[in-house]
């Protein structure tokens, strides 16, 4: 299973911004500091903010801060805040109807790796991530 491009930007910027979480953060710093394209970045930093994990700070000193505290943000909840969690929870070959009652070829091999991911993303928070002390975003 790999992320789509939106979940794995909007994790890198949280990511990246868990590691200074009192700073403002500009869309224009975020650009050239991820690279990731400034429209996506954008979008997704709209999206953050509706869902209430960043806000924006107006102004000549403007940007992104953190709305929450990182303890209590999962990374599921971010995921399906700018994409749904749909994509992973469901048949790994794309059906529509696959369950223990109507299973996929992949479906008994495939679900406790699922639910095993499904496990991480639910309970791995933004927190847990500053512990890590990660460097690349």
């Amino acid at each position: 299973m790999k992320l789509s491009k939106t979940s794995e930007y909007a994790l890198r910027i949280l990511g990246f911004m868990i590691n200074s979480e009192k700073q403002v953060f500009t869309a224009r710093y975020l650009v050239t500091y991820l690279h990731i394209p400034d429209k996506y970045l954008r979008r997704l930093m709209t999206d953050l903010a509706r869902n209430g994990f960043i806000k924006s700070i107006q102004g000549r000193e403007g940007g992104y801060v953190f709305a929450k505290n990182a303890t209590t943000i999962h990374l599921s909840e971010i995921i399906d805040a700018v994409e749904g969690m749909d994509k992973y929870t469901g048949c790994l070959l794309g059906l529509n109807n696959c369950s223990d009652d109507s299973p996929c070829s992949l479906h008994y091999a495939y679900a406790p790796i699922r639910n095993q991911v499904l496990n991480l993303l639910d309970t791995l928070t933004l927190a847990d991530l500053k512990s890590l002390k990660i460097k690349r975003f």
